[in-house]
């Protein structure tokens, strides 16, 4: 699914963060069942490219955690944030693994973005600085 407008997209990426970070508390809660929450106040278009996200990220956790510990040279994935790990996660699966690509400028603008609204006063600043080194490390462009 291609989901075009920018402001639902980004809805669609605040949505997927915040369903991961409530997956990782509650595992015995299937995230479709959050989802289902936000069908009646959120467009279908919204809801599918979130569901989208969420599995991408879900099938490739261990390839995208790979991918951020071989960025980051002085934190474990395991030890970052909850945020900060998710918006990174959905902006790896974004720029590597959907089948529609998202450049690498937006996707880390996006999820900088995200992180300076959902995270700390220095997400903002890691979450450019581990996805600007996963771009280069990994030839993204």
């Amino acid at each position: 699914m291609s989901l075009q407008d920018p402001k639902l997209k980004r809805q669609a990426r605040e949505l997927a963060l915040q369903i991961l970070f409530q997956t990782e508390f509650t595992t015995a809660v299937p995230y479709q069942d959050f989802l289902e929450l936000f069908e009646e106040r959120t467009s279908k278009d919204v809801v599918d490219y979130a569901d989208e996200l969420i599995r991408g990220v879900k099938a490739r956790v261990k390839e995208i955690d790979a991918v951020l510990q071989s960025a980051s040279q002085h934190w474990k994935v395991e030890r970052m944030s909850l945020v900060d790990r998710n918006v990174l996660r959905v902006a790896v699966f974004e720029m590597k693994y959907s089948t529609d690509p998202v450049k690498p400028s937006i996707a880390i603008n996006e999820a900088v973005d995200i992180a300076k609204r959902f995270g700390s006063t220095e997400s903002g600043s890691f979450v450019n600085g581990l996805l600007d080194q996963a771009r280069k490390q990994n030839a993204w462009e």
